[in-house]
């Protein structure tokens, strides 16, 4: 089925916005999410239910159909393929391939995003450990204990991060956590639940705000 990017970029956000439960989504937050007026959300709401990629009710919200769903899953295992290249082959810092993937990800050949995911090894987690979906539309487990719930003295290893704006990403790209570091949790201040953590071989405080936003595991 040939979409325009447009149609590709709302399924995608129904997607994030439903959740894995795909409850109904609410028009306002497809308007919020996209940056876009509600009558416009409407509009293409109603596009989009008479091509069969969701369900919508009006006033109370949509969300995707089976086709629908495959379609925006399609799209993100392309999203973070692409971040996923352009980190390990290329060169660039995990704050900075977002907005380049954005236009990747409407590359339509399939063909080409599964040499590309044979190329890159089919890696099961992007830069950000956000989780990849196989050609089959299926994720894989990701890790989730937070460093926030760490224990004192614990080796963990960095496998994501659960804020994956720009300000969050260059905040810990600017402290020099990647994808994969090795972190211990030296000590944690009753007053605000801020961490002392040692990373190579130096020491620094995260807020327990950072700290709840960054994936850890024991190996």
């Amino acid at each position: 089925m040939q979409l325009s990017l447009t149609e590709e970029n709302y399924l995608k956000a129904i997607f994030f916005i439903s959740g894995t439960e795909s409850n109904l989504v609410n028009t306002n937050a497809v308007a919020e999410r996209l940056d876009t007026k509600a009558a416009t959300v409407t509009d293409m709401l109603r596009k989009l239910k008479s091509k069969d990629l969701i369900h919508y009710e009006p006033y109370k919200g949509s969300r995707l159909t089976l086709t629908g769903k495959q379609q925006a899953v399609g799209i993100l295992r392309k999203h973070r393929l692409w971040e996923t290249f352009l980190v390990e082959k290329l060169g660039f810092g995990w704050e900075e391939v977002h907005d380049i993937a954005e236009q990747l990800e409407h590359v339509r050949s399939r063909k080409l995003t599964e040499r590309l995911a044979q190329y890159l090894g089919n890696p099961q987690f992007d830069p950000h450990g956000d989780p990849i979906p196989d050609a089959e539309g299926v994720f894989p487990q990701r890790a989730n204990l937070t460093l926030d719930k760490a224990e004192l003295g614990e080796r963990l290893y960095v496998k994501g991060v659960k804020d994956s704006s720009p300000d969050f990403l260059n905040y810990v790209a600017k402290l020099g956590i990647q994808l994969g570091d090795s972190l211990k949790v030296l000590q944690v201040e009753p007053f605000d639940s801020s961490i002392l953590i040692k990373h190579d071989e130096r020491e620094f405080r995260l807020s327990a705000q950072a700290a709840c936003n960054i994936y850890v595991s024991q190996t």
